[in-house]
């Protein structure tokens, strides 16, 4: 396995670990998912180019439509939630209310 391919896995394994840490804070767990999603992209790109694979030439695009859907959606929460209650601390959310 190539160097650049470690570096990309240890990159999304950062992001991820990034995640598991910091979710109590929803703009530092929007980042961090952003930042797997990128390194998802790279090594999908990284992997059809070696492979030569025609059938999946479209799957990096559709990674990058979905990692934008992904952020949309998630930066609209966080502007509704931060509007709502003033910051963006999910811990003291209490989303379950009627």
């Amino acid at each position: 396995m190539p160097s650049i391919s470690i570096n990309i896995i240890l990159a999304f394994a950062a992001a991820l670990l990034g995640m598991l840490m910091f979710r109590s804070h929803m703009m530092s767990s929007l980042l961090c998912l952003e930042g797997m999603m990128l390194s998802m992209f790279i090594l999908s790109t990284l992997i059809i180019s070696n492979t030569q694979l025609t059938m999946s030439f479209m799957m990096p695009i559709m990674l990058l439509v979905f990692s934008a859907c992904e952020a949309a959606i998630g930066l609209a929460l966080l502007v509704m939630v931060s509007n709502t209650y003033g910051l963006d601390y999910i811990q003291n959310l209490n989303l379950l209310k009627c």
